[in-house]
């Protein structure tokens, strides 16, 4: 299983940045993964030292369109924590991009006042 990748992808959200100020990463993974591979792959990938992983999982919500009903797919998530003062960088470069948007819509702001 070490040779296949268990995490698929960051999962970008409100919360999950403001987990990431305090140093908690949130990643999907594939649903046979467990907390240990989950940490040693974090630490292969973004070099950094992984204090602890948490496992969520979530059942896929059931929708219906019309008659016909289908249930979207079950995800894992987890949670990981890094060791202070260590950061990844896919949310580092989320987060300048959020608070450069949110520089560049008070400028136009500004420039609608005057």
């Amino acid at each position: 299983m070490m040779n296949n990748v268990v995490i698929k992808k960051p999962i970008i959200s409100e919360k999950s940045f403001s987990l990431a100020s305090e140093g908690v990463y949130v990643f999907q993974v594939r649903n046979s993964a467990n907390k240990h591979i989950v940490a040693q792959q974090i630490k292969k990938i973004f070099k950094v030292d992984v204090v602890e992983v948490r496992i969520i999982n979530t059942k896929g919500k059931v929708k219906r369109v019309g008659k016909i009903s289908g249930q979207r797919s079950d995800i894992k998530k987890a949670l990981v924590k890094v060791k202070k003062g260590q950061k990844i960088a896919i949310f580092e470069a989320e987060e300048k991009k959020e608070k450069k948007d949110k520089s560049d819509e008070a400028k136009k702001a500004k420039k609608e006042v005057k």
